[in-house]
């Protein structure tokens, strides 16, 4: 058994790892976690002691295999979760991280193997991110940016790496739903804005940093 606060700085170095590298500043985690250093500091020594985490106070930190088996079982949980939320209660997208963020922690297999089996064994969250199956293996995406889509280029919508409620809330704004076929029907060469065509014959133009955030697939 894992506390709760273990398990967060789990997964928030598994992820860092995967953004950043192999190790993690201490520093880096105290960001992401929103703590001071010596907090973090504290908890490295625990979780080392744990063999969670393979700890040199110079060199910083990284996870250990059993470490990494955790935090992918945690990140499971919590998309198997917001993926209930939104399809089987009616939570928006933009809702439901931070309850997700509570029922990840519900420490049951058989719960977690007969919510993925009720959901129809889900790929993916709300938002797009995979969902690692019970063995802790992700299906590697071939999603890319839409920043990285030239003019007359196209794709399916697929994914963001915001995943800030106000992001969420403007592409509903705009009309861009998961799933929806794009094409770039225009980059403007001064700002690097993008204007779209969507499969509703609907236009609508966003900015470079929207674009940046913006995962599709051929």
């Amino acid at each position: 058994m894992h506390s709760f606060t273990e398990e967060n700085y789990l997964k928030a170095i598994y992820k860092l790892q995967e953004a950043n590298g192999e190790t993690v500043a201490p520093s880096e985690l105290a960001k992401a976690l929103a703590i001071n250093a010596a907090s973090v500091t504290d908890m490295m020594k625990k979780m080392a002691q744990k063999k969670l985490i393979l700890y040199q106070k110079m060199k910083g930190v990284k996870l250990s295999e059993k470490g990494r088996q955790v935090a992918i079982s945690i990140i499971r949980n919590h998309r198997l979760w917001e993926v209930f939320l939104v399809d089987k209660l009616g939570f928006r997208w933009d809702e439901v991280h931070d309850l997700a963020e509570q029922l990840e922690h519900i420490q049951s297999e058989t719960l977690i193997h007969k919510l993925d089996a009720y959901l129809g064994h889900p790929k993916t969250d709300p938002h797009g991110d995979p969902i690692p199956d019970a063995n802790g293996v992700f299906v590697k995406s071939k999603s890319v940016l839409l920043s990285s889509i030239n003019a007359g280029g196209h794709g399916k919508f697929t994914g963001v790496t915001d995943h800030s409620p106000a992001f969420l809330n403007y592409l509903d704004k705009v009309g861009l739903a998961l799933g929806d076929a794009i094409k770039v029907a225009q980059v403007e060469e001064f700002d690097k804005s993008y204007t779209l065509l969507l499969k509703t014959k609907k236009e609508i133009t966003v900015s470079f940093k929207v674009a940046n955030s913006l995962l599709v697939s051929g």
